[in-house]
């Protein structure tokens, strides 16, 4: 089939790398580029560019931050003492919506997965038991996926932990097995997190 436009179909193919973007999508969204002002454009492009220049990975928790601490972290009002644990950075925006939780945060940037060749020190597993070790943790919140990978990162978590004298909890099984905590609604993480159970 002929195309109009090799640009066109470049910008398709480039939108279309995107999580979540078919190739009717990608197109849709590439019409709607074509269509938008030069000045629309330019500044969707510096925003893109400014986000890429100054977003930072926050050195304690490992969320994201315009500085090197983020403001979450040095937060005074934050429960310093409770720590959720959660897989990648997408999810402490998703926990956030919801309002109910208070305390602060650990990305562990993966899960472990023996059959994918993924132990604790291929994460952020080995940082996680330095803060436990260093701050004033008593409780923490393993938010991992629903999953075999996350449920083995939740029972490592318990061997490890526990005995440093953490009450190691999971949020409450009112997320559906294999489903991602970004792609959860606010009302259905509020509630995991407030029925959220000891592990044992």
């Amino acid at each position: 089939m002929a195309s109009p436009s090799e640009y066109l179909d470049a910008l398709i193919r480039e939108l279309n790398k995107l999580p979540g973007i078919g190739s009717k999508s990608a197109a849709r969204a590439a019409f709607h580029l074509l269509e938008m002002s030069d000045a629309n454009v330019k500044q969707l492009l510096n925003t893109i560019i400014a986000l890429k220049e100054n977003v930072l990975e926050c050195s304690l928790c490992g969320g994201i931050s315009d500085t090197p601490v983020c403001s979450i972290c040095t937060d005074p009002s934050r429960q310093q003492q409770t720590l959720c644990v959660i897989e990648d950075k997408k999810a402490l925006i998703t926990i956030e919506k919801t309002g109910t939780y208070k305390g602060i945060y650990h990305v562990l940037g993966g899960v472990i997965s023996p059959l994918d060749g993924i132990g604790p020190d291929d994460i952020r597993f080995p940082q996680l038991v330095e803060r436990c070790k260093s701050e004033s943790i008593k409780e923490v919140i393993m938010a991992t996926n629903p999953t075999i990978e996350g449920d083995a990162t939740v029972l490592y978590s318990l061997k490890v932990l526990k005995p440093l004298g953490i009450r190691v909890m999971r949020l409450a099984r009112g997320l559906p097995v294999g489903a991602d905590i970004d792609f959860t609604d606010v009302a259905t993480i509020s509630k995991s997190l407030l029925e959220r159970s000891e592990v044992l």
